[in-house]
């Protein structure tokens, strides 16, 4: 089978034939049905820092997939062929589906293991089912768990693309007051499709709403400045847009406002099946752009340039 591969920083994917997988114990083979794009598949094929993660080359990335069962391995008697399937990406050993020692699903098929496998409700599309494996779960956890996104609280969101546009979504299910920051003017006329109480290009536009929690989806380094002079006092700050790896932000208003400053990673099965019970109602339907097996480094450079709506989910025959 053919495989999208990353062979280090500043090359381009590698399309190369590669052996089908099979289930060892306590593993299953998913066959992949949809396979999301993400920004961080940029920043791990354009950003040395991001090699650490890779425990060996070549690897076939991505880490945010949608599909069917196909082998189940001994001590794997929960699951079975033919069952449908999101998998969330990290392992409990820390690696994550395309990263580590795990192939992920730039590929027709891949290895799971219970670390992974969430039942995909059949009302809930493959396309859907893989964007919420990332962009779901980790902008879930981020303002829901993490952030403690509430009703009546005061939320301002950073990023209203894959990730924000989720997080923001579900605050304002939630019944909290939520206010966004999107440089993209296109992106920014989702607002009313989102729930905002107001959009503007950066986040201290709302300097005056005595915002308790923002969390930044974007993670420019400027965006955390701009969050750090935003918040209101006692407010918390969640991290978890890695545009860049590094930020220059003033301590005064960290230290007179006593804020709080968390980062978050990735997230849990759990938040994954609460993703997919939001997107069972038919009120989470974030903006995609399908593409196939063959358009994924073109999606990547599309990102790289900036100014996508939506995400990229590439669907497989």
């Amino acid at each position: 089978m053919k495989a999208w591969q990353f062979n280090g920083t500043n090359k381009p994917l590698e399309l190369n034939e590669v052996p089908e997988p099979h289930a060892g114990p306590g593993q299953v083979v998913v066959e992949v049905k949809a396979a999301g794009v993400c920004h961080s598949d940029v920043t791990a094929l354009d950003d040395a820092g991001w090699m650490p993660l890779f425990h060996e080359l070549p690897r076939t990335m991505g880490h945010e997939n949608a599909g069917v069962i196909a082998e189940v391995g001994d001590g794997m008697d929960e699951w079975h062929v033919g069952d449908r399937v999101g998998l969330a990406p990290v392992m409990s050993d820390g690696d994550a589906l395309g990263y580590g020692k795990w192939d992920g699903g730039f590929a027709p098929k891949l290895v799971a293991t219970a670390d992974n496998l969430v039942r995909l409700p059949d009302e809930v599309a493959f396309d859907l089912g893989a964007m919420a494996t990332d962009a779901g779960l980790t902008a879930y956890h981020a303002i829901m768990a993490v952030g403690g996104a509430k009703a009546g609280m005061k939320v301002g969101v950073i990023g209203l693309g894959g990730l924000g546009y989720i997080g923001a979504r579900c605050a304002a299910l939630a019944g909290a007051e939520v206010y966004g920051a999107e440089i993209n003017p296109e992106t920014r006329k989702l607002a009313d499709e989102i729930g905002l109480a107001g959009v503007a290009d950066s986040i201290d536009a709302f300097k005056d709403k005595g915002l308790q929690l923002i969390v930044d989806y974007a993670g420019f380094g400027t965006t955390t400045s701009a969050a750090i002079e935003t918040l209101a006092e006692f407010g918390t700050f969640v991290q978890v847009g890695m545009g860049r790896l590094e930020a220059t932000i003033n301590t005064y208003p960290l230290i007179i406002n006593q804020l709080t400053l968390k980062g978050s990673k990735s997230g849990t099965r759990e938040d994954l099946a609460g993703i997919y019970e939001l997107m069972k109602t038919g009120k989470l339907n974030p903006p995609m752009n399908l593409i196939t097996h063959a358009d994924i480094p073109g999606a990547i450079d599309k990102l790289r340039a900036g100014g996508v709506i939506g995400r990229f989910i590439a669907m497989y025959e």
